[in-house]
């Protein structure tokens, strides 16, 4: 199975942190976000990356290289300026995807999540739901008989899912979200759903990058 990490945006909400550096550069304790994902898909029998880029993409392919000091191959989806957002980044990225479901990762989270619950299962499609955090208390999905719904209560997408690429191969390329194409899905109920409630964060602001270091520091 192959492993997308999603690592072109700005991430604006950074504000000055990210005007020169890359968020998924930001770094907690001694590794950079984006490498911490790194670090435990290897651990997890992950070896095949792909890092789609627009941001300073540069900076992340200098640091990361060919993915071999990690012990994984590492390959880039170059997307140009701006970002093709995350549906329309993994249509670009399809032909370094391959055919079989591939498992898709957010690179500004800090969590430890078992990603061999979902690589060493049948690799259905499948979302990770989570607990709704303060700063998104409304939820995005619901959760029934094992699949998504998009009946309440409402859980928050983690960031972390197994896809499959004929979702995408359909589509044309450009810019587009990823939510359109998970409603389909849940339409035609090939969605299913985990529920998660160990630690997750999404590193979106100052103040959360702070509160995973101090996690990390912690631990």
């Amino acid at each position: 199975m192959r492993a997308m990490l999603l690592a072109a945006g700005r991430g604006e909400r950074m504000g000055t942190l990210t005007a020169t550096q890359p968020k998924p550069l930001l770094t907690i304790g001694d590794r950079a976000l984006i490498e911490h994902h790194i670090v435990r898909l290897a651990a997890s029998g992950i070896d095949e990356l792909v890092i789609n880029l627009s941001y300073r993409g540069s900076e992340i392919r200098k640091r990361l290289g060919d993915g071999g000091r990690f012990g994984v191959s590492i390959e880039y989806s170059e997307e140009g300026e701006p970002p093709l957002e995350t549906g329309g980044g993994i249509v670009h990225a399809l032909p370094l995807l391959g055919r079989e479901p591939f498992l898709l990762v957010n690179s500004d989270l800090y969590t430890d999540f078992d990603f061999r619950v979902l690589i060493e299962g049948p690799r259905v499609p499948t979302l990770v739901l989570v607990p709704n955090p303060p700063h998104h208390v409304r939820g995005d999905f619901g959760f029934e008989d094992g699949f998504v719904t998009a009946s309440p209560p409402l859980s928050t997408y983690a960031g972390i899912a197994v896809f499959d690429p004929q979702w995408f191969a359909v589509l044309a390329p450009g810019r587009r979200p990823l939510k359109p194409v998970l409603d389909a899905a849940i339409a035609r109920r090939e969605l299913q759903g985990l529920k998660f409630s160990g630690l997750w964060l999404d590193v979106g602001t100052p103040e959360r990058l702070e509160e995973a270091r101090a996690l990390a520091a912690g631990s």
